[in-house]
């Protein structure tokens, strides 16, 4: 299906690293620009080791494959399809839909062997309407879809900006001040209601919350999505992220150069999206080269305060504006919907279990009183908390799978695995996998402070230098708004409708998850 340029399980694209050329354009997806995969045994394995013919899984017939995948809703359900797979075929598996050719893992033990294979410059898919929007407007590649040593030398230079621990700091007061407007916004609605309580599907509330906190972040300003009346070029923009959302998932299946060629609507309006998005960039930067024109004195008095990481790269003159620009425009955009919807399931499990609540308020009543007004340091006080996400994104990953091609040859559970090949780690699957966590339907986060070995379990935000980069904004985005919403209110369901994930480009609740928000000063 690579040869398609259909990318079957490209996912979040705050999760997915991709593939250009350095100096050029790469039209292809990976598996044309990597070596054949060789399919015999070589020497340097013993000969009891199994050759890559005899992997089991649906990979013989290709095009049947197709078929039983798109007879079994493979669109909306390619998670559930993975674990019905690896049921039937064991911890491995090789599986070919149409010229897409894989091999499955589900063992942290064969992931820690992947990931130990991913070579200098990892690969993985890539999303390709993404791709195909900036082979047409000739716009420049971020390090989500760079590759080779064009994406090494970038990627080295936004680490020290965005994901190494020093800087989340800088990050503490911006998305402190996004929480605090929040909850603002939460009392008010509780207030006009009439009732002490506030019931709503939070999702729009928190896709709103969790772009004015990136935005903050990355542009150093804020939008005004968290008051009632939004200025119309901000509406704009948020409805061009919600477009641009829309319209890529289809794009995964049809090519999106023959839907060019067609004219299709959904491509027209992934263009205009995505023109919005990158305009939006073009203003700020437009806006901080002002500021960085006014006289030294001028600036004295805004001297501490963080002014976000566009300016803070533009300023260390490393990188081209045009990658600055590409870089944090795809920050932006893979990290809205990915956060949104990870603290939209925390809350949801968080209201199955009261019990729980109080737990987590505890700890977050005592860090906030031994932190003294130090929200960092806050930070650094709750365990618990913290693992509340990572058990989240045990339970509602983001992304379906996790994804590397070999650049040598390996053995997984006896298999020989040969370079070039694509090997997925099934995210979803191996969260749910009762042989990797113990009782796995249960949402448990304690189990991620006991002393048992967590080893290639944790992998929400992925490994390596491929891990995603927006991990340190997202990380601390979540943290405080949990802190946030513990101190102020109690959460709870109104009824008891059990809700299941389908895919969407990423794992998304398969019908709204309604909740109830109670103050706690008046809750009984």
């Amino acid at each position: 299906m690579a040869r398609w340029r259909v990318c079957l399980r490209s996912q979040v694209p705050s999760l997915v690293e991709g593939a250009t050329v350095k100096g050029t354009r790469a039209r292809r997806c990976h598996t044309d620009s990597l070596p054949a995969i060789r399919e015999s045994v070589y020497p340097q394995f013993p000969s009891s080791v199994r050759p890559f013919k005899e992997l089991p899984g649906p990979w013989k017939n290709g095009l049947a494959t197709l078929y039983n995948f798109w007879k079994q809703d493979g669109m909306k359900n390619l998670h559930n399809i993975m674990v019905n797979n690896f049921n039937n075929f064991g911890p491995i598996y090789r599986e070919k839909i149409g010229y897409y050719d894989s091999v499955n893992i589900i063992n942290p033990e064969d992931a820690a062997i992947l990931f130990k294979a991913e070579g200098h410059y990892p690969q993985r898919l890539r999303v390709e309407p993404w791709v195909a929007y900036r082979d047409y407007r000739h716009r420049e590649y971020g390090v989500l879809l760079k590759e080779g040593e064009d994406w090494r030398s970038n990627r080295v230079v936004l680490n020290k900006e965005v994901i190494a621990p020093k800087v989340q700091g800088n990050f503490v007061p911006l998305l402190e001040e996004v929480g605090q407007d929040f909850v603002a916004r939460v009392h008010k609605k509780i207030e006009r209601s009439g009732q002490n309580k506030w019931t709503i599907d939070l999702h729009q509330e928190l896709f709103k919350y969790a772009l004015e906190s990136v935005g903050s972040v990355l542009y150093g300003e804020r939008f005004g999505l968290l008051q009632d009346h939004i200025d119309p070029e901000a509406k704009r923009f948020i409805d061009s992220i919600t477009t641009m959302f829309q319209t890529t998932t289809p794009m995964l299946y049809i090519p999106p150069g023959l839907l060019r060629r067609l004219g299709s609507r959904v491509w027209r309006d992934h263009m205009e999206a995505w023109d919005i998005i990158f305009n939006q960039a073009d203003r700020c930067i437009q806006n901080i080269y002002r500021q960085l024109r006014r006289s030294r004195k001028e600036e004295a008095g805004e001297q501490d305060k963080y002014p976000g990481v566009l300016a803070q790269l533009l300023m260390l003159d490393k990188l081209s504006i045009e990658d600055i620009k590409a870089s944090i425009t795809e920050l932006m955009a893979g990290g809205v919907d990915t956060t949104s919807t990870t603290l939209l399931w925390t809350l949801y499990e968080l209201s199955r279990s009261p019990d729980l609540q109080e737990e987590l308020r505890a700890e977050v009543l005592s860090a906030r009183h031994s932190s003294e007004g130090d929200t960092t340091l806050m930070l650094k006080r709750v365990p618990l908390l913290k693992a509340a996400i990572k058990e989240t994104l045990r339970l509602h990953p983001v992304a379906v799978s996790l994804q590397r091609y070999t650049t040598e040859d390996i053995v997984m559970q006896n298999y020989h695995i040969p370079a070039g090949t694509l090997v997925q780690l099934g995210l979803y699957a191996m969260g749910r996998n009762h042989r990797v966590f113990p009782h796995p339907e249960m949402y448990k986060p304690s189990r991620w402070l006991r002393s048992e070995t967590h080893y290639f379990r944790s992998l929400g935000f992925g490994f390596g230098p491929r891990q995603c980069l927006g991990r340190r904004i997202a990380e601390t985005e979540m943290q405080l708004f949990l802190i946030h919403m513990l101190e102020n209110f109690r959460i709870e369901r109104p009824n008891k409708v059990k809700v299941k994930s389908t895919f969407e480009l990423i794992l998304v609740p398969d019908k709204p998850i309604v909740l109830t928000l109670r103050p706690l000063s008046g809750s009984q």
